[in-house]
Order: structure tokens, then sequence, then C-alpha cells
């Protein structure tokens, strides 16, 4: 016996009637009525599977029942029955949001075929609006983990931006979860129902990026055997995510920032205009304002893409939010891996609070599943278990570790020894441009500049080589 229900809404007994017997024979459950505003109380009552709506009913048209059905049901599938079947009316019940419309007399094989592609497209419906719900549900505020007061500033940001059409550049470092902040983003907007389409421009050779992008033509480039559409089309109505835009090349920047003016663009090829309305979400784990100084990024297309900016923090500098992660992940490997791990103790969870997490939650998660897949107690997760590698590498990686021997030492020259390695660090991570190491450190140019001065003289006096990391002295703008 078929469990899918029909609603026939027909004035005509006859017609009614062997629909009605046609439909149940073939294993259909079937309601019927006979004018609109009986049929709008039944759909009140229950949800059908599919509509079958006479185009002319007694005291309300077809296409109004159709459509006050629909404001119950949203997601309502519905074939119009006409005999009168005119293009214009037939083009009418369409844009009014009908599956289809079948010409009366009709054929019991039409009828039966067309009911059941309709059927099916109805379960498929309905399965894709589970799927979207799901997906919802996944990245719902409550699935961001963490609580420190980093993390809350970022969630009150999220829910003020949501519902905006406003760009929005999320920055942080790798492996702080721009992509999930992106899509929480999306998936908590009025364009919830529409598509997210990302795209990774560090991740595409500069020659196939600006056909990503804007999709291209026929013969527009040798290989080129078909047309493609661009991910901005695929986007329409929805959410354009560019991820590590900072690695865009200078040519598309041009291009990227009339569309993001416009909302409008040619194919590859092309010559038609294009239209779309689509949000733009960037992320980066670059500085920027260093690019532009670098002439590594337009400055007009920072301040368009920076419109809301949202900084996601390091796990370093959010180290409260450790226990929940670890708490989250051992229950998403459970669930993965079918083990039944209850935690982790309080030694192992101090070891993962002193080391430095260059990874950042990518790394804890990595490193989470390679404890439990290697972990020596079936309950919890100890200090055994954690790599000797990570808390070797804590010396390495923190530029705060220090300990002192029992000898002791000059304070003095451990002080400059840690400034001077401080200098080097940021030297060594701005590539040589000043200008970026003293924003590194959060001081002026003229002081970084004073202590490497400093540090010239000592060592000129010494006779001793420095041997610290290049600077560029010739650049002005550094």
């Amino acid at each position: 016996m078929n469990d899918k229900r029909i609603l026939i809404v027909e004035d005509d007994d006859s017609v009614r009637e062997t629909l009605n017997a046609l439909l149940k024979k073939s294993g259909y459950e079937v309601e019927s009525a006979v004018d609109g505003p009986p049929a709008v109380l039944i759909a009140k009552k229950m949800s059908f599977d599919l509509y079958m709506i006479d185009l002319r009913l007694p005291s309300m048209s077809g296409i109004e029942t159709m459509k006050k059905i629909k404001e119950i049901h949203s997601d309502a599938v519905c074939i119009v029955l006409t005999a009168y079947a005119t293009i214009e009316l037939s083009v009418q019940a369409m844009r009014a949001g009908a599956f289809d419309f079948i010409g009366k007399p009709f054929q019991i094989d039409v009828v039966l075929n067309l009911v059941k592609n309709a059927i099916e497209f109805s379960r498929l419906k309905s399965e894709n609006i589970s799927l979207k719900k799901q997906v919802r549900d996944k990245y719902r505020f409550d699935n961001m983990v963490g609580s420190s007061p980093q993390m809350n500033q970022v969630y009150e940001l999220i829910e003020r931006v949501s519902d905006s059409d406003s760009t929005v550049l999320i920055q942080g470092e790798s492996g702080t979860g721009k992509e999930i902040v992106a899509k929480t983003i999306h998936y908590n907007s009025t364009r919830r129902d529409k598509p997210l389409i990302p795209i990774n421009c560090g991740a595409i050779p500069e020659a196939l990026l600006e056909s990503e992008l804007f999709g291209h033509e026929k013969g527009a480039f040798t290989g080129a055997s078909s047309s493609r559409t661009g991910r901005f089309e695929l986007a329409h109505g929805g959410t354009l995510f560019l991820d590590e835009i900072g690695e865009m090349p200078l040519s598309l920047q041009v291009k990227l920032l009339r569309v993001l003016q416009e909302q409008t663009f040619e194919r590859v090829g092309g010559v038609r205009s294009i239209q779309v309305d689509v949000r733009i979400l960037a992320a980066t784990n670059q500085d920027l304002e260093n690019a532009i100084e670098e002439k590594r990024f337009r400055e007009d297309l920072y301040y368009r893409l920076n419109v809301i900016p949202i900084n996601i923090p390091p796990l370093r500098k959010r180290k409260e939010d450790i226990p929940l992660l670890v708490e989250h992940f051992i229950k998403k490997f459970n669930k993965k891996k079918d083990k039944e791990v209850k935690g982790m103790t309080q030694g192992a969870l101090k070891l993962l609070n002193n080391y430095y997490w260059p990874g950042n939650i990518r790394e804890l998660e990595n490193l989470v599943e390679r404890m439990m897949v290697l972990m020596k107690n079936d309950s919890y997760i100890d200090s055994e278990d954690v790599p000797e590698k990570l808390i070797r590498s804590r010396r390495k990686t923190s530029p705060f570790h220090f300990e002192l021997p029992e000898e002791g030492v000059v304070f003095s020259e451990i002080v400059s020894a840690f400034e001077n390695q401080i200098l080097d660090l940021s030297l060594s991570r701005a590539n040589g441009v000043k200008n970026r190491a003293a924003q590194l450190l959060h001081m002026n140019r003229t002081t970084l500049v004073e202590k490497l001065k400093k540090r010239r003289l000592a060592a000129s006096a010494s006779g001793k080589d420095s041997n610290r990391p290049f600077y560029r002295e010739e650049e002005q703008a550094s």
C-alpha cells in the first residue's frame, strides 16, 4: 500500500470520481474537495504529497486555491487540471508555482506518469529541505565551540551581521575556523535557503581562477569546448565565500572590485553583461594592510571587502576554550570511530594548555584524533598519550618560555638576549619589512629602528658579527 497522499480539488463529479478511483487503485491515499474553500480547510488539517486542482472552480479559481494552499504548505506540489489548456493559462499556472498541468479529457497513462513524477519531485523536495535544516542545525551558534570572552565577541558580531547583506572580511591565522564562521553567517542569514558557494583563491592557478569565478563561453580559450557557469552565477541569490582572498592575483582584483561595485560581469570570452545578487564573505590569514604596502593587494578592494571585519583569535589567546574543544572532538571521534572515550585527564589537559598551538584548532583536532587512536587506556586520554614532540616543541615555539638555572643569570644580559630574540622573530615573520615587524610588536617604527641601531652598534663595538635576520634598510615605505 502506497502511503503517499493526494488531494483532488474538482467540482465535476465524474472527473473527480474517475481520478479518485484511478489513484486509489494505484495505491495512493486520496482525499477530495469540490471547491477551493473546503480544500483550503482540509489543507490546514493535514499535508499532502500532491494537490490536483481544477483551474475553474465555483467560488475560487484554481490558481487562487493553489496560492492559498502554498501559504499553508510552502513546499506544496500542485498539478493543475484544465479543459482550457491554452499557453496563456499554462504560463499563468506555472508562474503561480504549479508543477505541471493536465488537459481534459486526459489519458490514464499520462495522468499516472505525471502523478508519479510529481510525487517523486515532492519526495526529493522534502529531502532537500530536511538536508538544509540539518546543515543549518550544524552551523547554529551553539555548535561553535568556545566560551572565552574573545569568542563571545565573535558570536555577537556574527549575530549582528548575519541578517545584513554587508560584506564581511574574516581574518585569522590558518586553522582558527574562518570557514566555519562563514558558514555560520550564511546559515543564520535570510539567504540560508540559497546556495553558499566557496572558492579558495590560493588553490587555483591564476590562469584558471578567472574562469572559475566568472565562467567562460565556448571557444574562449584552448580547451573551452563548452560554456561554463562561474561561481558568481552559481551563488546568485546566496553567498559567495572567497577564501584566502589575499592570494588573489592583482589582475583579478581589479575585475572583482568592479563586480562588487556593480553586481555585473561578463564571462571569459563573452560580451553579455550578467547581473547577480550575491553577498560576499571573504577570509584571509594575511595582514592585508601589509600586503597593500608591499603592492600585493589593492587598497580600494581592501576597503570594499573590509566593511565588517571579524577577527578570529588564535587558540593560544583563548586557552580557556581548550577543555571544551577537546570534549567536542572526543564526542565527534567517538561517533566516527565507534569508541567510548570518556574524556581527558587534568594532567594531559595541562600539557595541552602549555603548548603554543601554531596550527590552532585544526592542529588540536588532529591531535585529539591521533591520541584517541593510539591511547593506552580505553576510557581517558592521559599525559602519557600526549606526544613527546608536542611537549618538546613548546620550548621552541613559545617566546615566553624560560628556565632559571641553579647558578642564576645576569639579569641585564638575559633581558637583552630575550629582546634580541623577539626582534629576530618579528623581522623573520615580517620578511625583513620593519614597518610590519613594528606592527607585530605593537610599537612605533622609529622605536624599532632605534633598537636595531643600538644592536648594530653594540655588535660593532664588541667586534662580533650579530648574525641577525636581514631587514630592508633601503625601503622607505617599510
